[in-house]
């Protein structure tokens, strides 16, 4: 696995260990499980676990909730499970191995999703090339987010959420994928800095509904001097949820 280095995230309420070189967790997945709208008692899914990110500022965050992460690769498994009980969430966090693109149909009954997948089509990254992306975050092929999307599906309950962080620029595809399904969908996006435009967003839809799109005022990550604003560190440093459905007036969905 190589060596390894101790991180802190939540300002310093989440403790976790990664890879010391190569690819490492970022803010997205400190976002991405702000917005997840789960509660004390609830079973989430995570797609694409890595070494638990996402899963450990979700157990964090919501006492009592059931994490299920599943991730291929074996060592980040390994990783993500020694990350759980470093925490005291052994018990919460549940580690499978296995590809989202074909995970078992048996996986079901969650009452939430998360996922934080692949951000670059394999059309357009060039692994070649000196300062591409780690291949983390590049599809295997045609299809990937589509399969991602309908993994979600398969594995949630009627009415259940879906959560996931990915590049603005890929909007109109998860959009499209998402029609089958899901719907009173949400978009969140993430400003860098006031005035700029989104790299990141948010987007959140319900198996089953019938709502429309509706896109949220979303929120400034930084000051013009480059230090995060309020609600950012809210966030990244207090744990603070992230209503993205009551940030356009629809509440939280009853399921």
């Amino acid at each position: 696995m190589g060596a390894l280095r101790e991180n802190t995230l939540l300002g310093g309420a989440v403790r976790m260990n990664q890879a010391a070189r190569g690819y490492r967790s970022a803010i997205d997945p400190v976002f991405l499980a702000a917005a997840v709208p789960a509660r004390a008692g609830e079973r989430v899914l995570e797609l694409g676990l890595g070494v638990g990110a996402a899963a450990l500022c979700l157990a964090r965050r919501v006492s009592g909730c059931r994490i299920t992460g599943i991730e291929r690769d074996a060592q980040a498994c390994e990783l993500a499970r020694a990350n759980a009980a470093l925490n005291g969430f052994a018990g919460r966090i549940e580690v499978l191995v296995g590809d989202v693109t074909r995970a078992p149909r048996a996986l079901g009954g969650f009452d939430h999703a998360m996922a934080n997948p692949p951000h670059l089509s394999a059309a357009r990254a060039d692994m070649g090339r000196p300062g591409q992306a780690p291949a983390a975050n590049v599809e295997d092929g045609p299809g990937t987010l589509e399969a991602w999307i309908a993994c979600a599906r398969r594995a949630l309950a009627p009415g259940g959420s879906f959560t996931l962080v990915h590049r603005a620029d890929r909007l109109d595809d998860i959009l499209a994928h998402l029609r089958s399904g899901f719907g009173s969908g949400v978009v969140f996006p993430l400003w860098p800095k006031s005035g700029t435009p989104a790299k990141r967003v948010l987007v959140q839809a319900w198996k089953g509904a019938r709502g429309l799109v509706a896109v949220a005022p979303g929120l400034v990550l930084h000051q013009a001097d480059g230090a995060y604003t309020q609600g950012a560190e809210d966030i990244l440093r207090a744990g603070a949820a992230l209503d993205l459905a009551g940030a356009i007036g629809r509440g939280r969905r009853a399921h």
